[in-house]
């Protein structure tokens, strides 16, 4: 709307009003995207977690050494505390990379944001915690007979 203002008023040129139209118009195709995207968000195997938004492969279940939930004005957050040698080589998305500086949940710490899901953040943390307990050879069982 501001765009289409600037576009038909006299003061600044009309292409400034065109250009941040055009810009945020932008914003339209790519939030029906991720509105209609039906892949899942986090992924939990024998292997690790894989949260797809932020990150770019697992986070395997013998790094993480700890996890919390939080919520934060209103965003829930499950953060996990991970091997120091491990949070170096973590690929991150370039945009969770810019957001997540912004946001100190301190050393080895890496965040899964839950604002998307529609689950407690208490019991996944508490589930994340339970399955780093269990041995490598029986995880696989336990999330087939979701005792955990």
């Amino acid at each position: 709307m501001c765009g289409l203002f600037f576009s038909i008023q006299t003061d600044p040129p009309n292409w400034v009003g065109y250009l941040i139209a055009t810009l945020f118009g932008l914003g339209y195709p790519v939030g029906i995207y991720h509105l209609l995207d039906r892949r899942p968000q986090i992924i939990i195997n024998e292997v690790g977690v894989f949260d797809r938004t932020t990150y770019k492969e697992f986070i395997n279940w013998d790094v993480i050494q700890g996890a919390f939930s939080i919520d934060m004005l209103g965003q829930k957050f499950v953060v996990l505390k991970v091997d120091e040698k491990y949070l170096s080589s973590i690929k991150k998305e370039k945009f969770a990379r810019s957001i997540s500086n912004l946001v100190d949940f301190g050393p080895q710490r890496i965040n899964i944001s839950l604002g998307q899901v529609a689950i407690d953040e208490v019991k996944l943390a508490e589930f994340i915690l339970a399955m780093i307990k269990v041995p490598p050879k029986d995880r696989k069982e336990k999330l087939k007979d979701r005792v955990l």
